[in-house]
């Protein structure tokens, strides 16, 4: 790609790794950052070497004309800013959680089809080098058909005693303002990794969500911070998502379980193994021998490749953020493929929507909340 003119609105702390991942886009200049607040425009800008800070969208989108827009404010504000950029004729990519709801998610995309544009979600670690590891070795046909079953797990670190405390007593605090609180902010990663290999655009969708034992403790009554979440298609594809707080140590994996095959992607140590019956069945004492063996020469292998990635500095924790970028610029100047499509932001969406929906309601108890037909083309008031 070449000459791609890129600008990023909200100058938080998320901001800094778009940047950086921006400038190692080749072809791909930062020409301008936007914030409200001018003074976190105009540091970003010096700390990145951006030649032009704003703290008005309008002015930003006039005076740089950017190719590709990077929505990194806060969730509320995506909706508009994102419509605002999309009429402006820009790409527009948007940081997760994508939208507040499923209405706005489809507003969002049907804008972007009205004015010939790409809209994506940043579901960055769907792009990490396991997943595209995963992805090669399904085309090599490991699975040895569709999927049959797939499981998310997602770890999430409360962090120190401070910030919990932070969070439980600031009633005012930008997690409660989002309709699925904490959840909304964080398991839209885990669930886009689930929705790539649905086909159907409506699923049924069980879950279980509770507060740990740990923030109530502490006093904590509103915001849940474990969820057990089962997704299921016609085509009798399942799936499980887990979300937790309370695991030690952090689990950040999917599982694919296909007819004769099976892979496991590590996103904490960037391992995808593969487990085949040529490689996992033996005869008698060997199939407690062999197979370990071989499961351990692909870890091996895996360490090796990222040691070599390390040494050809090319190795960095935000690389998933950098190959999505890279993928998205791609489709937007050659008119190929987006890397995300409409069809799984929308259906992240929708079973994000449902999953709120049942906990709020009290519904969150695995024999009452099977709710047939949740699809991302129905409008919310049919599924209310």
């Amino acid at each position: 790609m070449s000459g791609l003119r890129v600008a990023i609105i909200g100058c938080g702390k998320i901001a800094d790794q778009h940047a950086s991942q921006i400038k190692r886009v080749q072809g791909a200049e930062l020409v301008g950052v936007c914030d409200r607040e001018r003074l976190m425009a105009d540091q970003l800008a010096e700390r990145f070497g951006v030649a032009r800070s704003f703290d008005d969208v309008d002015a930003l989108l006039e005076e740089t004309r950017p190719d590709v827009v990077h929505v990194t404010t806060p969730p509320q504000s995506h909706f508009d800013i994102a419509r605002k950029c999309l009429a402006s004729g820009c790409h527009v990519y948007v940081e997760k959680p994508f939208s507040m709801n499923l209405q706005e998610a489809r507003d969002m995309v049907a804008k972007a089809e009205e004015h010939g544009r790409r809209i994506i979600a940043g579901h960055n670690y769907q792009f990490n080098p396991e997943m595209i590891r995963m992805r090669q070795l399904v085309e090599k046909g490991i699975l040895g058909g569709k999927p049959v079953h797939v499981e998310s797990t997602f770890s999430y670190s409360l962090g120190d005693a401070s910030y919990v405390k932070a969070l439980v007593g600031d009633q005012q605090h930008w997690v409660r303002s989002l309709p699925g609180k904490l959840l909304q902010n964080v398991i839209s990663h885990g669930i886009a990794k689930l929705v790539e290999f649905f086909d159907e655009t409506e699923v049924t969708v069980s879950v279980l969500g509770y507060t740990s034992a740990a923030l109530r403790d502490l006093g904590e009554k509103e915001i849940i911070d474990e969820l057990r979440v089962v997704i299921s298609d016609s085509n009798n594809l399942t799936a499980y998502f887990t979300f937790t707080t309370q695991i030690v140590p952090p689990v950040q994996e999917l599982r694919v379980f296909g007819p004769r095959g099976t892979i496991v992607v590590d996103g904490l140590h960037r391992t995808a193994t593969a487990f085949t019956p040529s490689n996992s069945e033996f005869k008698s004492f060997l199939n407690f021998f062999v197979p370990p063996f071989k499961t351990a020469g692909q870890h091996v292998r895996s360490a090796c490749r990222n040691v070599l990635a390390f040494m050809k500095a090319d190795f960095h924790m935000d690389a998933g953020m950098k190959n999505l970028f890279e993928a998205f610029y791609r489709s937007t100047q050659n008119g190929g493929p987006s890397p995300i499509s409409n069809r799984e932001i929308l259906l992240t969406a929708a079973i994000m929507d449902e999953i709120f929906l049942q906990l709020r309601q009290g519904r969150a108890q695995p024999e009452k909340d099977v709710r047939p037909g949740l699809s991302m083309l129905a409008a919310p008031e049919a599924r209310a």
